[in-house]
């Protein structure tokens, strides 16, 4: 089972190549710690509608830098979309090893029971211009290959989903999420949500 350190020493055990839609080269990695400038050119350039529906405590080189400092220091794994043509970043994928209270008290409430043993959360942010590109699909059996050698079964949504975010709402239940609830979020917003079993459908790795 590999560990957060095992990767931050050795990023390439979780490096993958792929190509985009449009047949554009990219590859998905861990975030290392040279990636400040590139991931603060990322968060600020996400338009206020992204902000809305995936936060962060800040957008600027300084929250960057932040992310990056964090690399292997708490129960976080960033995984970063990078576009080879141009070298920057696309796309910024979290999973969090721990849980909140409120996530095991929404999910027993509903009749599942989550660990730290088996559970993780997962949060997805695409720049703008590729969201909705088919990106999001690309990625995503190469975060569960992450979240199994992790020695995780399930992925839950980190925060939810919001109630309004018809098309990651389709991303998710495209890719097999599993409707569990809906929920009050942070300032009121109605929110679900959502997990996937890893034992279950889960999409094949592109070839």
């Amino acid at each position: 089972m590999l560990t957060l350190t095992d990767i931050a020493e050795d990023p390439l055990i979780l490096t993958r190549g792929l190509r985009l839609r449009d047949a554009s080269p990219a590859v998905l990695r861990p975030l290392v710690h040279a990636d400040a400038e590139r991931l603060a050119d990322f968060l600020a350039g996400l338009s206020p509608e992204s902000r809305r529906l995936s936060t962060f405590d800040g957008y600027d080189f300084a929250a960057a830098r932040e992310l990056c400092a964090a690399i292997a220091r708490y129960d976080k794994l960033r995984l970063v979309l990078e576009d080879e043509s141009s070298q920057r970043i696309v796309g910024l994928f979290e999973l969090s090893l721990a849980l909140t209270a409120s996530d095991i008290a929404r999910y027993r409430a509903a009749g599942i029971h989550l660990t730290e043993r088996t559970d993780c959360r997962f949060g997805p942010t695409l720049a703008d211009a590729y969201q909705g590109s088919g990106a999001g699909s690309l990625v995503l059996p190469f975060v569960t290959e992450a979240v199994r050698l992790l020695g995780r079964s399930r992925i839950i949504l980190w925060g939810g989903v919001l109630a309004d975010n018809a098309r990651a709402l389709r991303f998710y239940e495209k890719n097999g999420f599993q409707l569990v609830g809906p929920f009050t979020g942070p300032h009121g917003t109605p929110s679900l949500d959502m997990i996937l079993p890893l034992t279950g459908h889960v999409p094949p790795l592109p070839t």
